[in-house]
């Protein structure tokens, strides 16, 4: 039997400009969310300082900024990976994987993989950095 193999082909690069293109665009929508004064309250009510509030939301940003060009886009991951781990086991803790009641974590364990898989396949031919190759492979 047959298997289906890609080789040299455009397509695989293609879906990773996706996959980028949509984490940093979900990423860009909600860490411009925090901004608002109501997000500094929310981090109150965890616990956490008010004056978190700038830095957390840059650090969503800033990196789904990156991914959405496809600029140092495997350490933009990792630090999205870092949040995702942070808001599945530290703000949602022992909630439900899904629920119709409140927040759940399905997504936020979706955007985990996302992020996973451009760390390990890296930003793809259809990319900024693939473009200049100025930068470092390892930093793509």
């Amino acid at each position: 039997m047959g298997t289906a193999e890609l080789r040299g082909g455009i397509l695989p690069d293609v879906a990773m400009m996706g996959i980028r293109a949509t984490l940093g665009v979900v990423f860009i929508v909600h860490g411009y969310g925090k901004f608002s004064p109501g997000f500094a309250n929310f981090m109150e009510s965890f616990g956490a300082p008010a004056a978190m509030q700038i830095p957390i939301a840059l650090g969503e940003v800033v990196p789904g900024v990156l991914l959405l060009i496809g600029v140092l886009t495997r350490i933009s991951s990792g630090l999205l990976a870092i949040y995702m781990l942070g808001a599945i086991f530290l703000i949602k803790g022992a909630q439900a994987f899904s629920s119709r009641e409140g927040p759940s974590t399905e997504f936020d364990i979706i955007l985990l993989a996302a992020a996973l898989l451009v760390i390990v396949m890296g930003p793809g031919r259809v990319s900024l950095s693939h473009i200049v190759s100025r930068i470092p492979r390892f930093l793509h």
